[in-house]
């Protein structure tokens, strides 16, 4: 099981206020912020829900990607929500939020590309 996974971004704060857009509608907020100070090189911000962060993103000039990141959504609305969010928030369509029936016959996501080209998906498997 994954605990966490954390990104290269180019500008930590363009892409903090992307992600905060992107991921309110999935529960997703800002749990933990570590400074240049404690890092000795960037800040890093960690995102996630109640106390934990498991979405960290960081600021460097090297890109970690393009990577592919989809969170887990309990239901369809929640992926419509993100993906309007998303691109509202400055993301380019990757995909509209519809059924993937090539993946199984519940599969339901949306694909936005953020502010670095990442592929971030949220997805919901529960019918209706």
């Amino acid at each position: 099981m994954i605990d966490h996974i954390g990104l290269h971004v180019h500008d930590v704060a363009k892409a903090t206020e992307f992600y905060l857009k992107a991921l309110a509608p999935l529960g997703i907020g800002i749990v933990m912020q570590v400074g240049v100070e404690e890092t000795g090189g960037s800040a890093h911000v960690g995102f996630g829900a109640g106390q934990k962060p498991f979405f960290w993103i960081g600021e460097s000039e090297e890109a970690s990607g393009p990577l592919h990141i989809a969170f887990a959504t309990a239901s369809r609305a929640a992926v419509d929500a993100f993906y309007q969010a998303a691109i509202k928030g400055g993301g380019t369509d990757n995909g509209r939020p519809g059924l993937r029936p090539d993946y199984h016959a519940n599969y339901y996501g949306a694909f936005v590309l953020d502010l670095d080209g990442n592929n971030i998906e949220a997805v919901c498997h529960l019918p209706e």
